[in-house]
């Protein structure tokens, strides 16, 4: 009985989610909706902060990292325009919540983390949840994935002080490239389509702030050059 109770009020701090934060905000995308109400955000933190895991801010998740604001989670994935079909990258697992939503959204979900501890939580979280089309590697997120590449679409889960040309590089045409660029302050949300030409159209989808995207082509890690 207790385990239902629970349940129950999980859902209902998920509905009041979307109800309060996510539709009031501009959300619209069924899909979308549905994959941030069924995927259970509280079990991506610390037990300790199960309670505001709904709420309307991010969440520290160890190392210096957090788990996104949730209306920045769907206004990212609902901006990738997904069918279902797409094979997507993820820089910046993270707490793996991101990953989740988008493991219900695509075909398949290529994520890599740059903290092997973070990486190995995240992957435990999405075994428990059964995200079979999800595969978490640590490296440098920077470079992105060459060898799995060309993606649909491309997500970056933090900011960067520029667009990492491997990005466009591994991007399908036609494709979407989701990336916060900016100062370490705040950044622009830039949503960049590749063209069949090899150009690209960039859009501003609004003011955000996210952790540094660290590696060789973004911030460098100040720990690490000393």
């Amino acid at each position: 009985m207790t385990i239902r109770v629970k349940k129950d009020l999980y859902e209902r701090m998920r509905q009041q989610m979307l109800d309060n934060q996510l539709i009031p905000r501009g959300i619209k995308q069924a899909e979308v909706l549905h994959a941030m109400f069924t995927v259970p955000r509280h079990i991506f933190v610390e037990e300790g902060l199960y309670a505001q895991a709904y709420n309307d801010y991010p969440l520290p998740i160890g190392e210096k990292q957090t788990i996104s604001q949730p209306f920045m989670v769907a206004l990212m994935t609902e901006a990738l325009g997904l069918t279902g079909k797409e094979r997507v990258l993820e820089i910046g697992t993270g707490s793996g919540y991101q990953t989740a939503v988008l493991s219900m959204l695509s075909y398949k979900v290529y994520s890599i983390e740059r903290i092997s501890k973070i990486a190995d939580r995240a992957r435990k979280v999405l075994d428990k949840l059964l995200c079979s089309n999800v595969i978490v590697r640590v490296a440098d997120g920077t470079t992105g994935w060459p060898d799995e590449a060309p993606f649909d679409a491309i997500i970056t889960t933090a900011g960067s002080p520029q667009v990492p040309e491997a990005y466009i590089n591994q991007l399908r045409a036609g494709g979407r490239l989701i990336i916060p660029v900016g100062p370490e302050e705040s950044q622009k949300l830039l949503r960049i389509t590749k063209k069949a030409d090899g150009g690209f159209a960039t859009e501003v989808l609004g003011g955000c702030r996210f952790v540094k995207l660290i590696g060789k082509y973004g911030w460098q890690d100040k720990n690490e050059a000393c």
